[in-house]
């Protein structure tokens, strides 16, 4: 069902809303470095989930939509969440032993567990040349702005890496997870919500493990970062992710993520006067490019 009504091209309205979307959590790297000078990162993120699902269910009641199943589609909303909980447990364990820039590059390995994963497992998802030269391009975008940066060689850095490798391989396989299971099945504001509720949990016993104190101090800073983090990013930006997932081709979506820490970086110089490399401009170009190559075929066979 969720393979016939997918549309294995990206149309003009699905590219300009990952664009913003993209641009929505590039910032929120910004927004998690205002809001851990008070919330440690991990309870930070439950609080998120916590929030997020709170709107989540809100909007249930308001449009009369159901909140839970009582069938197979309760069960993959338990796996689904426990990717995604397990996923961003990974992440944060995995910065306490290397260093962010580093963490970027491998988290974003996602697109080719993606491309890969639904060449396998969905239907009419073929990895084609093509998608294979544009996610090599705008991986090599990624690792290019990330290489005039100073590196720590800490011994234990090799444990986070394959940690961040583990939080890449999680992102994916929850993508191609509700594509084969849950997309035309269910309503994507139920996908969301079984991401979100499920992975609390998860969040919170990581939390309790890893971080001695949750809350160290809270202005309207750190109160606004929250927000943002909860309400317009895991609300809203994941409500419209899911929505996407449900009816376009899962690999060509993902290769857009690729952005994403690209505004990162973008958003650093703006508000934390990180510098603007050559690197930076190197690097989106080949992003963009690979994006480009990606959605080649169709787009241009649309007239999209």
């Amino acid at each position: 069902m969720e393979n016939g009504m997918s549309k294995d091209y990206l149309d003009l309205r699905a590219i300009v809303t990952l664009v913003i979307l993209t641009i929505l959590w590039g910032f929120n790297y910004t927004a998690v470095k205002f809001s851990n000078q008070g919330i440690s990162p991990v309870f930070a993120c439950a609080l998120r989930s916590i929030i997020a699902s709170m709107c989540g269910v809100i909007y249930c009641i308001r449009k009369g939509e159901r909140l839970f199943h009582t069938d197979i589609m309760l069960f993959h909303g338990f796996m689904v969440g426990l990717l995604f909980g397990l996923e961003f447990a990974c992440l944060y364990l995995g910065l306490l032993y290397t260093d962010a820039a580093r963490s970027s590059i491998f988290v974003y390995l996602s697109p080719f567990v993606v491309a890969i994963g639904a060449h396998f497992f969905l239907k009419g998802d073929r990895l084609t040349m093509l998608k294979i030269i544009g996610l090599m391009c705008a991986f090599a975008g990624i690792v290019i702005v990330f290489q005039g940066r100073p590196q720590s060689a800490k011994p234990t850095m090799f444990i986070g890496d394959i940690l961040e490798i583990m939080a890449a391989f999680l992102w994916g396989a929850t993508t191609i997870y509700i594509k084969r299971y849950m997309a035309g099945k269910v309503h994507p504001i139920n996908t969301f919500l079984y991401q979100l509720v499920f992975s609390i949990p998860i969040l919170l016993a990581v939390s309790l493990i890893i971080e001695p104190q949750w809350i160290s101090k809270i202005d309207l800073t750190i109160a606004t970062s929250l927000f943002y983090q909860s309400v317009i990013v895991a609300f809203l930006s994941y409500f419209v992710w899911f929505k996407l997932i449900h009816s376009y081709s899962a690999s060509r979506l993902s290769a857009f993520t690729f952005l994403t820490p690209m505004f990162g970086v973008l958003f650093g110089v703006i508000f934390l006067n990180e510098e603007f490399t050559y690197f930076l401009m190197v690097g989106l170009s080949l992003v963009s490019l690979g994006i480009f190559f990606v959605n080649w075929r169709r787009t241009t066979a649309r007239g999209s």
